[in-house]
């Protein structure tokens, strides 16, 4: 039986997930949710209780939120290996995601009016966006090493999370340049297919 995604591709949340699908060739059918009223159907409530995305459904099985349904993949897919075994590296990861979704990705809200180009701007909200995005963005760069990725040679779960949240950074007027190490790490993680 084939995975199922329920997502909205906009949504960060299931960006992720999406991602890591892909990168462990995986092989999963996508349906999206629109958040107008379709969260709230009963057949989808029967998967996700909360009316939130993304959900995964894997042989009857339901999986909510992100860093679960991450978990959840990476131990019943176990290949490619996407979280390191040495318990500082894991650590490592599992910060680099926390950070990213509880400090990065809710201090880029306010940009999305830069970003999309909307009228309405808040300056004042801006300013407080960035000083933390600067925060962040410090502690990602004061965790990578010589390694190409956060706690190892190969792509971690950290990369997906962070990354799809990163790259909305420069659009919203946040260099990387600040950030040397970061953004070598963010220039080899962009190419790649997923």
């Amino acid at each position: 039986m084939m995975l199922t995604l329920y997502h909205l591709p906009i949504s960060q949340n299931s960006r992720r997930v999406w991602i890591t699908l892909i990168d462990k060739g995986l092989e999963f059918e996508l349906v999206e949710v629109q958040l107008s009223a379709e969260q709230f159907k009963p057949e989808f409530l029967a998967i996700n209780p909360f009316h939130h995305i993304p959900a995964l459904v894997d042989a009857g099985f339901n999986v909510i939120e992100s860093l679960a349904i991450l978990d959840y993949l990476e131990v019943k897919y176990p290949t490619p290996v996407m979280l390191p075994k040495d318990a500082e590296d894991l650590a490592i990861v599992r910060m680099v995601e926390i950070v990213s979704v509880n400090e990065l990705l809710p201090a880029i809200t306010p940009l999305m009016s830069v970003i999309l180009d909307l009228p309405g701007k808040n300056a004042e909200a801006i300013e407080q966006a960035k000083t933390k995005i600067s925060t962040a963005l410090n502690f990602f760069e004061n965790q990578l090493d010589d390694r190409p990725y956060f706690g190892n040679e190969n792509l971690t779960l950290a990369e997906i999370v962070a990354g799809s949240i990163v790259l909305w950074v420069p659009r919203g007027g946040i260099y990387l340049d600040d950030y040397p190490t970061l953004k070598a790490w963010y220039d080899h993680l962009v190419p790649l297919p997923a």
